[in-house]
């Protein structure tokens, strides 16, 4: 195993998810199927880039046979209060991104410094997390 080919993200709402993702934050749609023998499954990947290696999916909450009706509930809920997912991005700088993402209508708080880089963070409209960081050296623990 060398790869991470896939994460995933619960939605709420696959075709609001996947306009937040192109058009808010500039990225690119890889995959949007719908295979007529899986009842309406559909699968949909968004990346960074064109040549990301890795995809997020964008991943409708299923009902049965995956999850019971409160089951599927209760992923709704966790995921609404910002409990179900997060992704973490390391940009070269998190100012430029921050300034870009707020010219294109992403509502998120100004850059701070942090232990481990400079960092902002928002939440996609179905509640995911999302961290933009900008690394910085981390001195040796002696």
């Amino acid at each position: 195993m060398q790869t991470l080919a896939n994460a995933q993200l619960w939605v709420l709402d696959q075709d609001e998810a996947l306009a937040f993702y192109v058009d808010k934050l500039g990225w690119t749609k890889r995959e949007d199927l719908s295979p007529p023998e899986l009842g309406g499954f559909r699968w949909l990947s968004v990346a960074p880039t064109a040549d990301a290696d890795t995809s997020v999916v964008l991943m409708a909450i299923p009902g049965e046979p995956v999850f019971t009706d409160e089951t599927a509930a209760t992923v709704r809920d966790l995921l609404t209060k910002g409990a179900a997912g997060a992704i973490f991005l390391t940009v070269d700088d998190v100012q430029a991104e921050y300034e870009a993402l707020k010219a294109r209508g992403v509502d998120l708080p100004e850059p701070t410094e942090q232990p481990w880089g400079i960092d902002t963070g928002f939440r996609d409209p179905s509640g995911n997390h999302i961290r933009l960081a900008q690394r910085v050296e981390i001195p040796a623990v002696a």
